[in-house]
């Protein structure tokens, strides 16, 4: 079997990742893409009272399953299904349903930390940070927890302060020095994401031509 093309993005929370990623399967299609989003495989929190889990470091590396994703990344890579974890933003826990992801030609892992894992990072054929200001990135942060996760701007701001900021200093930043690509300016970077098009799309076509 002809190994799949496995693509990292990175970047802070709110720099852009999403658009990246939304543009690739765009041009490609989401046919021969899997996606495995490091946000899923969250450590489960119900074991725990639920004021305590607000106040959980989410980014910090212990705070994900990154050894489940690892496995679930090599199977795919061996041409297994695997059955993602489904997580619950809202309740910090992880449901009982699981989302099936087939093997595919393309496997997109994307989070603010993949860059910084070592088990993720060294199975990448090429690894992407999306970069964009602090203050950008920030009041995306704002307006995605206040529509999508239910959450206070006390709350949002809060934990900006307390885990968001100085773990993004502590890991997230510097695992830019593991990035193929630097994407400036976020998702809109037309240029710099056609470039990673190209690439994707030399890469697919050796797949092919040893097919």
């Amino acid at each position: 079997m002809d190994l799949p093309v496995v693509i990292g993005i990175a970047g802070g929370s709110g720099s852009g990742k999403t658009t990246v990623l939304e543009q690739i399967i765009e041009e490609f299609g989401a046919d021969p893409i899997a996606v495995l989003d490091h946000d899923a495989y969250y450590q489960d929190l119900s074991h725990l009272p639920p004021e305590e889990r607000g106040q959980f470091n989410f980014d910090h590396p212990d705070a994900l399953e990154t050894n489940l994703m690892r496995e679930h990344l090599d199977r795919l890579i061996a041409g297994e299904a695997v059955e993602k974890p489904v997580y619950d933003f809202t309740t910090h826990t992880r449901r009982e349903e699981t989302e099936t992801v087939e093997p595919r030609p393309v496997i997109i892992i994307e989070g603010i930390l993949v860059l910084a894992e070592a088990l993720l990072e060294e199975r990448m054929d090429i690894r992407i940070f999306v970069d964009a200001a602090d203050d950008i990135r920030l009041m995306r942060r704002i307006r995605r927890d206040l529509e999508e996760r239910d959450r206070s701007i006390e709350g949002i701001l809060e934990q900006y302060e307390r885990t968001v900021r100085p773990m993004h200093l502590e890991f997230v930043e510097p695992s830019k020095r593991e990035a193929d690509v630097i994407i400036p300016r976020g998702g809109h970077n037309r240029v710099a994401i056609q470039m990673v098009m190209s690439r994707i799309q030399d890469l697919l076509s050796g797949v092919e031509q040893e097919a």
